[in-house]
């Protein structure tokens, strides 16, 4: 396959072209590979396209909000193990928990980090792949 070990195939969903384009920077020099949709629609037909192994979500999106996205990701069965890490401007609880209804991961809180999305890349990679 064209992955190195190392690196995962990350999709970042995300209304906002700063953020997309921070979070393609980061990621690349993190050495992954990086796929960019613009709303949860874009994104249902990438995850289908490029089965991603880790997904960034914003929340308020228009269309289709996260939190539609990443349910609707969870319940394909196909798909359902995907870590989907969620990301928001707001530092909220509420949304912390809901994001975890609809089956995300984790909550990044924008703007992040190069280190807090390699982070979170680092802690929700593929386990499986040392096992095998």
């Amino acid at each position: 396959m064209g992955t190195h070990a190392s690196g995962y195939k990350v999709l970042v969903i995300d209304d906002s072209n700063t953020i997309r384009r921070s979070a393609e920077i980061f990621l690349k020099q993190g050495g992954h590979e990086v796929l960019l949709a613009e709303d949860g629609f874009d994104a249902l037909s990438k995850v289908n396209d490029h089965k991603p192994h880790l997904i960034f979500c914003d929340i308020l999106m228009p269309r289709l909000d996260g939190y539609q996205t990443c349910a609707i990701i969870k319940r394909n069965a196909q798909f359902s193990s995907v870590p989907v890490v969620m990301l928001s401007s707001k530092d909220g609880v509420f949304d912390k928990a809901r994001g975890r209804m609809v089956g995300s991961q984790d909550y990044l809180t924008k703007p992040f980090t190069k280190d807090q999305l390699l982070q979170a890349v680092q802690q929700f990679g593929i386990v499986q792949t040392e096992a095998s």
